[in-house]
């Protein structure tokens, strides 16, 4: 029986027991002499919670899958796999709130070609929660029948029904990925991006298990900042006033972020579809040609906005968690009496303490809920300042 190789799941932090699956699974696909067939299969459901490395996961093993060394991280595949350009792994990784019907239709179809120069034709489909019910059902119909040599890798928070369809997940093996360790997190910090021992020991420590946000933690003093500011709004909120202020800092931050992150993006990409659709031309039709460009300049428009209202969702959802994980500490401090206590927060001990003495166990609670309430309305659509407002009001209150 061959082993696959560390190299192609060498950025899987903390994930050992789905690492292990998924090397038998790459070993099977080799007919490897002892592993059994049935450890490979064609669709594969990659959970896990924000942060623990779901497409991370998925790529390395599509590297691992077309590598005909199972998975080097040294050849032509691995390295293309991992950057995104081989021509046999379809990576979709939907911008908008949603994958809409006509975008699944589109990797359904690409999904029944023959692999070109690899072993196989793989679909990763990250965030595949965001998958409409007629997306998902366009989806079924290819996961059922694939073709021999295609293989679907999807990539979800969980299998709850509210993250993906019950009728796909019974057809896909699951591969559910923990929350990494605080040492495992701070050793990938400190080995592969060099950050400091201390300060990645710090952001692993704080980061509530996101390897990601870890990373910015350490190398991103914006971030950082951006951290304090949400975690200093339960002392800042005094008055009916204050409750206003936050809300209004809260979204004023999300759609500034969201507002940099895609300017220079949209801008782009603006420019270059109007070049291909032949914006300047000076010949025999161009003004003709000109005039049939407008609904494909409005359908980028619409994309680029939907694109820019999922960031400051983000944005926000990522404030959102930070407060959990402080009103979780503060539950965490109320029953310390009965053991030592693991905080996400450990850095703002003091802070905690003394909201834990002043609105104890219950009424962080409360608050927790009013969280999630907070979610949930921002996911149904509900206009950001007018969540942000009640949120900050039920903080407020309790």
């Amino acid at each position: 029986m061959s082993t696959v190789l560390a190299g192609a799941f060498a950025s899987v932090v903390g994930q050992a027991e789905a690492v292990a699956t998924l090397s038998l699974a790459v070993s099977a696909s080799h007919g490897d002499e002892g592993v059994p067939s049935s450890a490979m299969t064609h669709a594969w459901l990659i959970t896990g919670p924000p942060g623990s490395g779901r497409s991370v996961a998925a790529r390395a093993f599509a590297a691992a899958l077309e590598c005909p060394d199972r998975g080097c991280g040294q050849c032509v595949h691995c390295r293309t796999v991992r950057s995104g350009t081989h021509g046999d792994v379809r990576s979709f990784n939907p911008e908008g709130l949603t994958i809409g019907v006509k975008e699944m239709r589109e990797v359904v179809k690409l999904s029944a070609r023959r692999p070109t120069t690899g072993r196989w034709q793989i679909v990763l489909i990250e965030d595949a929660d965001r998958l409409t019910e007629g997306a998902s059902n366009a989806l079924l119909k290819a996961v059922e029948e694939p073709s021999p040599q295609t293989v679907f890798l999807l990539c979800a928070p969980s299998t709850h029904p509210d993250d993906i369809s019950v009728t796909i997940r019974s057809r896909c093996r699951v591969v559910n990925l923990v929350t990494p360790s605080v040492a495992a997190i701070a050793n990938v910090l400190a080995r592969r991006d060099g950050i400091d021992a201390e300060q990645a020991l710090w952001a692993a420590s704080v980061c509530g298990g996101h390897i990601g946000r870890a990373r910015r933690l350490a190398t991103d003093e914006q971030a950082r900042e951006k951290r304090t500011a949400v975690l200093q709004i339960p002392a800042e909120l005094r008055t009916i006033g204050d409750v206003y202020v936050a809300a209004a800092k809260l979204v004023d931050s999300a759609k500034a972020e969201a507002k940099s992150a895609s300017l220079e993006r949209d801008d782009a990409e603006m420019e270059a579809l109007k070049m291909a659709l032949g914006a300047g031309g000076t010949g025999k039709g161009a003004v003709g040609a000109a005039r049939g460009t407008a609904g494909v300049l409005k359908d980028l428009e619409r994309k680029q906005k939907l694109r820019a209202t999922r960031t400051q969702r983000d944005v926000v959802d990522r404030a959102l968690i930070d407060l959990s994980g402080f009103y979780r500490d503060v539950i965490a401090l109320a029953f310390a009496r009965n053991g030592p206590v693991t905080l996400i927060n450990p850095d703002i001990r003091a802070d905690l303490e003394i909201a834990a003495g002043r609105i104890k166990a219950e009424g962080a609670l409360r608050r927790l809920d009013a969280i999630l309430a907070c979610r949930e309305s921002i996911e149904r659509s509900v206009k950001l300042e007018i969540a942000a407002e009640a949120l900050m009001m039920r903080l407020l209150t309790g």
